[in-house]
């Protein structure tokens, strides 16, 4: 088991930035074998997508993934020594409204591409979100 709590979220102006952090912990085997952290956010009404997401495996060690509407001013980042997930977000926008979960997989790396980073079902465990407002 793993376990993930986000924080950073807030209300912010457009144009403004955030920088949401999840720390995880939890059975040392299941963090080893932890290859994919990312980011999905959910506004009311709509389903949860994926936003970023940082390969962390030997293979495709570093490798980070962007929705395309995020791409230029959102950065992901890890840091292993104090297990933790960033999610840098900068030029923020109304549209960028919503809760922000972070997440953890453990799938092989070739199912990265084509958007592969952003199926929900190849993530094993989730954090409890934290709530992001932009006002335009």
């Amino acid at each position: 088991q793993v376990q993930l709590v986000e924080s950073g979220g807030g209300s912010v102006q457009a144009g403004g930035t955030l920088r949401l952090s999840c720390v995880y912990s939890g059975d040392p085997r299941d963090i080893r074998n932890t290859y994919l952290m990312g980011w999905f956010h959910q506004a009311p009404g709509k389903e949860r997508e994926g936003v970023a997401a940082i390969y962390t495996g030997t293979v495709g060690l570093g490798t980070t993934f962007y929705a395309d509407s995020v791409k230029g001013r959102f950065t992901v980042s890890h840091d292993s020594s104090n297990n933790t997930l960033y999610l840098q977000m900068n030029s923020l926008k109304p549209d960028d409204t919503a809760t922000y979960y972070c997440a953890t997989g453990m799938p092989p790396f070739h199912l990265m591409g084509n958007g592969g980073w952003s199926l929900k079902t190849l993530y094993n465990y989730w954090g409890q979100g934290t709530l992001v407002t932009v006002s335009s």
